[in-house]
């Protein structure tokens, strides 16, 4: 059992090794509002997905596409002799995911000396970069 770990441990270090990860924390976008951006770019290659960020209308995509800037300088760091695999477009988005940070709770004065509840949300992203793996002929 002890060596089926080691053999495992070591092929996830190997993964690892391809692949870059970039984390954005406490971002003041509700995390819907950011998913909506975050869903165009899952899975597309690294240079379409900054063409899409750049000419999308959403305020959500400047952040995205800073933060998919920072995954790719990640991805180079890791990788230095294989950056002709960026431009080759083999790099893409593997695993984008926004999960619900914490909310601010403020009261804002409603009619009839009631209080209404202000629910200003924010987000954490992570991006995940891989290589695809050439697809072999039989």
């Amino acid at each position: 059992m002890g060596k089926r770990k080691r053999e495992m441990a070591e092929r996830l270090k190997e993964a690892k090794k391809v692949t870059a990860i970039a984390k954005l924390n406490d971002v003041p976008t509700s995390p819907r509002k950011m998913r909506l951006v975050a869903d165009t770019v899952r899975g597309v290659e690294v240079n379409r997905a900054l063409d899409l960020l750049r000419f999308s209308k959403r305020e959500a995509s400047i952040r995205l596409e800073k933060l998919l800037r920072s995954a790719i300088a990640n991805w180079e760091a890791k990788n230095p002799d294989s950056s002709r695999e960026l431009e080759n477009g083999n790099v893409y988005v593997k695993t984008i995911m926004v999960d619900e940070g914490r909310t601010l709770k403020r009261i804002r004065p409603c009619p009839q000396g009631r209080a209404g509840r202000i629910r200003k949300r924010s987000n954490h992203v992570t991006v995940i970069l891989d290589v695809k793996q050439p697809v072999e002929n039989k």
